[in-house]
């Protein structure tokens, strides 16, 4: 089974049914999930969000972050220097960075809906086919 990094916003969009759920879970379909350790602190605070802007419904986002925790996601450790680096040289967040880095060093696909995320992924893989 091959592998695939996926981010915050796309678990996001699949946990919290989102609308951009059913494409993410299309891209995805077939790979083992990566994500850098800080995906469980990202998504800690997504549901926190919106447990906070749609109180009525803070039960049932509960019981989607729960089932999001039995999810079968493999958590990486990242190398912290060379995401500074990648970071600097992408102007992306750390946090960002930290999946962009996570990819290219397991050589895989990223899942995101982060623009500037997916730009400097698709950069990068311009990059490395030339």
């Amino acid at each position: 089974m091959a592998d695939i990094v996926i981010d915050a916003s796309s678990l996001a969009a699949v946990v919290f049914e989102e609308p951009e759920g059913e494409s993410v879970l299309e891209h995805c379909r077939g790979f083992r999930l990566l994500a850098p350790g800080l995906v469980d602190y990202e998504m800690a605070n997504i549901c926190l969000m919106k447990k906070r802007r749609f109180p009525e419904m803070a039960e049932k986002i509960s019981q989607q972050f729960e089932n999001y925790r039995q999810l079968d996601l493999k958590r990486c450790e990242v190398e912290l220097g060379a995401l500074l680096v990648l970071a600097e040289k992408t102007r992306l967040t750390a946090y960002d960075a930290a999946y962009l880095w996570l990819a290219m060093e397991s050589d895989c696909a990223l899942s995101t809906l982060d623009k500037a995320l997916n730009a400097a992924w698709r950069s990068t893989l311009t990059t490395r086919q030339n």
